[in-house]
């Protein structure tokens, strides 16, 4: 009968290394499914929802996002301007974000005459 001296250890780093790329693929998908922004309150009721919808949200490092992807004030100038004038925004900002870059979108939506925008916010409670 022979001898087993050493462990093979090349089955085990190949399930790890399986198990690594599930890990890192999943982790992906869950990373890319949420913005992280912290809404401020108001008192008024949300509207329902209509058929031409575009997201645009500030973040807490005020990158501008249009549809969930970063975009600069240059790009997000061009995509509004390709916007039929009914289109609503659903406009979100982060309460840490200054007062002048929402003045800047805003600003970018009135030059377009885009008037259909409604900004998101928490409910008070």
């Amino acid at each position: 009968m022979r001898r087993f001296d050493q462990i093979n250890v090349i089955p085990f780093i190949d399930i790890m290394l399986v198990l690594l790329a599930i890990v890192l693929t999943t982790a992906t998908f869950i990373s890319q499914g949420r913005l992280d922004i912290d809404l401020p309150k108001a008192s008024s009721k949300p509207l329902p929802e209509s058929q031409q919808t575009v997201r645009l949200a500030i973040g807490r490092d005020e990158t501008i996002f249009y549809q969930e992807m970063p975009v600069s004030l240059a790009m997000l100038e061009n995509r509004v301007s390709q916007l039929d004038k009914n289109t609503r925004i659903l406009f979100s900002v982060d309460k840490a974000v200054p007062f002048q870059q929402f003045v800047h979108v805003i600003d970018l939506l009135k030059q377009q005459r885009i008037e259909r925008l409604s900004i998101i916010t928490k409910k008070m409670q």
